[in-house]
């Protein structure tokens, strides 16, 4: 279907922006209605659009641009072409620069970014709902087809567009008993800092999971249906550390988010559904500390933790099933085919997450499909899958 150019299609998004170069495009490779649609796997909690624009920052025109959606709970810039004269950059900022993007003429270098088919890449999201975009020119030369051109960004839905967009069952098994990680900083230390290695997925610019670091090298875990193939991990961004900074504060820290690297394993949802994976610039992440995985089954009855990024929101710990101080979570159903169940509240976005056995704080399950039970592939089989592909050696 053919694509709109200009103001009008801006106004019609909902678009806001400051001081836009309509004419003078940096490059006849900026083609909008090339754009390829943003598109989800199937069981992956959609977290927000994609939203066509054209918009171009050039050395004889404008050199920055204010992209906000109201509302939006992050804005992640793709840029169709990117051609800067040498020693020049672009950036992608947030307001108050807590987050700053740095790209220079070849999207290799600089900042982590994300490739989502077709020409262009994607710079890694702000979160919230604003976006400047600054082309940074070192002199006053005005070099002939150089420049950049926006052809799309995708925004974060908010809560109400979040429920709208993912109905069905939520997985909350009776009273939903999670909290804020930080509210058990205190009376749960271990499962506090086990929480540090959990990341949040944002696949494609609209979609989320949850990812964990995974032993002492550079691996992560998720689900096989929120990474079904290398694309899917080049189109996949991580970030660590996105929690609330205090109980019940709504103050979810930035975090640190980096890109997909290599896809090592995967077995598809309907065998182990799971996807090991490396990451770009591993240093930036090893301070969140790593999991290890149980080699052994999971025991009836015995008591289970699960940390996520359920509902897209900041990281909360499953530690009760319907109320703080009651019956602990734990495991249900030892056995189903490759599943072991239990009714720990999870919800969309949950996809991915780690099942830590408390008696040793190892992940006893990787959970991927809810239902009350909700279930999760057992852990020693993804194990023998694996094993020799992680360090699962605790330090």
């Amino acid at each position: 279907m053919p694509i709109r150019r200009g103001l009008g299609l801006l106004a019609a998004a909902g678009l806001l922006v400051a001081g836009i170069a309509a004419a003078n495009p940096p490059s006849a490779e900026a083609d909008v209605a090339a754009v390829p649609p943003a598109e989800l796997n199937s069981g992956v909690t959609r977290a927000g659009t994609a939203v066509p624009i054209d918009m171009a920052l050039t050395y004889g025109g404008s050199r920055r641009a204010e992209i906000r959606a109201p509302g939006s709970t992050y804005i992640k810039v793709h840029f169709g072409s990117f051609k800067l004269a040498h020693g020049d950059y672009v950036t992608v900022a947030s307001p108050d620069r807590r987050e700053v993007h740095t790209y220079f003429g070849e999207d290799a270098r600089g900042s982590a970014f994300t490739k989502h088919g077709g020409s262009g890449f994607a710079a890694m999201s702000v979160d919230g709902d604003t976006a400047i975009v600054t082309l940074h020119a070192t002199g006053s030369r005005n070099p002939a087809r150089l420049g950049v051109r926006i052809n799309q960004y995708f925004r974060g839905y908010d809560t109400a567009e979040t429920a709208a967009h993912n109905p069905g069952t939520l997985s909350v098994c009776g009273t939903d008993a999670r909290r804020d990680v930080a509210c058990y900083q205190t009376s749960h230390p271990t499962e506090y800092t086990r929480a540090n290695a959990v990341a949040r997925q944002l696949l494609n610019g609209i979609g989320h999971c949850t990812a964990w670091r995974v032993g002492n090298t550079n691996r992560m875990l998720t689900n096989q249906h929120c990474m079904e193939n290398a694309s899917d991990l080049r189109a996949s961004e991580f970030q660590f550390d996105y929690q609330c900074a205090t109980c019940g504060g709504n103050n979810p820290r930035t975090g640190t988010k980096v890109s997909g690297l290599e896809l090592i394993k995967i077995s598809g949802l309907n065998q182990l559904d799971y996807a090991l994976f490396s990451v770009n610039n591993f240093d930036r992440v090893q301070s969140f500390g790593t999991l290890y995985l149980e080699t052994r089954e999971s025991i009836a009855g015995e008591r289970i933790y699960i940390p996520g990024h359920g509902d897209v929101k900041p990281k909360r710990l499953s530690l009760f099933e319907d109320s703080q101080g009651g019956a602990t979570c734990k495991i249900d159903t030892v056995s189903a085919g490759v599943n072991t169940g239990y009714r720990c509240d999870t919800s969309g976005g949950n996809s991915g997450s780690p099942v830590l056995a408390a008696s040793s704080h190892k992940v006893i399950a990787l959970h991927h499909l809810g239902g009350c039970p909700n279930w999760g592939t057992r852990i020693k089989l993804v194990y023998d899958q694996i094993r020799t592909d992680i360090d699962n050696t605790p330090r």
